[in-house]
């Protein structure tokens, strides 16, 4: 199999840095060069300073995606959902390019976003970039643990990474990008009971209510479905917190094989299940952005990065 984003499947880290990007000429060439170079800058901090287990993400935005790689286009790869129901709401904010470095070491991420920055600021400019850290043992702001369903060990690479189901782009993953802003100030008004009743776990010990005592808002209620030949929907997150004194939220990234399981939560989320019953977590925090894209493997953005422009 093509070598997949080593970000992709990366363990977490204490400290991220998302930058997006669109893409303001047209030397799509020039792009693809830079991008295969990015990969590079990664790989040479990781072997510079490697006790800060450096990983990192390139991935291009489904809208961006012919422009860059015209010809064949990977099998799910669609735009964002545009979703909204009563108040609930998954805007799109797409961009061309989002770039996920993740470090234990907060001035590596630095140092390698600078390092990215100038590589492509010639060519695009920077729609937003939004540092996501640790916090306390692994939990959102909430107060609750985040990613405890996560695939792990050699699991995430059958959840995480496209397969024989595409074979032109083995190795890649659909990646798909959602800035949450909590209201910290009204969640924290709830008592701990009713906010475990909200999330479907216990807050301090981060325990999983069964499936039958879960309240139908429950959110891990709602992310948890099944197919129609009754197998778990799964997705890979490696979200981390983000904020400041005034602003605080979750930076949501979902990485998986397929674009339909983070599709399908969603609706869940927002729409609800038959009687109309959404994810009661939806409110406290909100969604402010939502894009796709798709990570290919690292031989696919190396060798597609070596072709000459007249031979696209």
């Amino acid at each position: 199999m093509p070598q997949p984003q080593k970000g992709i499947c990366a363990e977490p880290n204490l400290h991220a840095l998302y930058l997006m990007f669109n893409v303001i000429d047209e030397q799509d060439h020039a792009i693809r060069e830079k991008l295969a170079k990015i990969l590079d800058v990664f790989n040479h901090y990781d072997e510079e300073h490697y006790e800060a287990m450096i990983s990192g993400v390139v991935a291009i935005g489904s809208n961006y995606w012919m422009e860059l790689y015209p010809g064949e286009l990977p099998l799910e790869l669609a735009p964002f959902p545009d979703m909204s129901c009563e108040d609930r709401s998954a805007p799109v904010v797409p961009s061309d390019l989002f770039i996920q470095i993740r470090a234990d070491r907060a001035d590596i991420c630095h140092a390698i976003g600078v390092e990215v920055y100038e590589l492509l600021k010639i060519h695009v400019e920077l729609v937003e970039q939004v540092k996501g850290f640790r916090y306390l043992d692994g939990r959102d702001l909430t107060g609750f643990v985040d990613g405890t369903e996560n695939p792990k060990g050699m699991k995430k690479l059958d959840v995480a990474i496209v397969a024989d189901e595409d074979p032109n782009f083995t190795g890649g993953s659909y990646i798909h990008v959602q800035r949450y802003r909590h209201n910290l100030d009204r969640w924290n008004q709830v008592e701990v009971e009713e906010q475990e009743k909200i999330i479907g776990r216990t807050k301090s010990d981060d325990v999983e209510f069964l499936s039958h005592k879960k309240a139908r808002f429950a959110h891990t209620k709602r992310t948890s479905l099944k197919d129609d030949e009754g197998n778990s929907l799964e997705i890979l997150r490696q979200s981390m917190p983000y904020g400041n004194m005034k602003v605080q939220g979750l930076f949501f990234v979902s990485c998986c094989k397929s674009s339909k399981p983070f599709t399908k939560m969603l609706e869940s989320m927002i729409f609800g299940d038959e009687t109309g019953t959404y994810d009661k977590l939806l409110d406290f925090t909100t969604p402010e952005t939502g894009a796709a894209y798709f990570a290919p493997s690292v031989d696919f953005i190396k060798r597609l990065g070596k072709i000459p422009p007249a031979h696209f």
